[in-house]
């Protein structure tokens, strides 16, 4: 859900890319809880982090949304300007109706897309005006 609003709320800026220690699929309630705001990512792959890794791309940027203990587990990416941890809960590990697990996924997005929004406000207003 992070690298789809980042890329949707910040794209001038970054190109956000997704990946996990352990890829699988896609989160349903991930893609449906995008969908509402009309963001479609149910075509998207997941990719390994470690395959991100040994394609040597460089990032400004690395920023991981796992907990603590997940987080630590990331390879350095070489050329990295930042590393930042904005630690949000997983939807895949939600109980409850169906209901309640998606209003929890809303409530998380929601958290996701002011965190980005914020980042993406700093960076804006480092901007050179024209």
């Amino acid at each position: 859900m992070a690298a789809a609003l980042l890329n949707r709320i910040c794209g001038e800026f970054f190109q956000a890319q997704s990946a996990g220690l352990e890829p699988g699929t896609l989160n349903r309630l991930a893609v449906e809880t995008l969908q509402e705001i009309g963001t479609d990512i149910s075509r998207a792959r997941t990719q390994s982090v470690f395959d991100v890794f040994k394609s040597g791309q460089l990032f400004a940027y690395v920023i991981t949304v796992c907990s603590e203990s997940e987080s630590k587990g990331c390879p350095v990416f070489a050329g990295v300007t930042k590393r930042l941890h904005w630690p949000f809960p997983d939807p895949s590990q939600f109980t409850g109706t169906p209901e309640e697990k998606m209003a929890r996924t809303r409530e998380v997005l929601e958290q996701i897309r002011a965190r980005i929004e914020t980042f993406c406000e700093e960076h804006r207003a480092l901007e050179p005006r024209a």
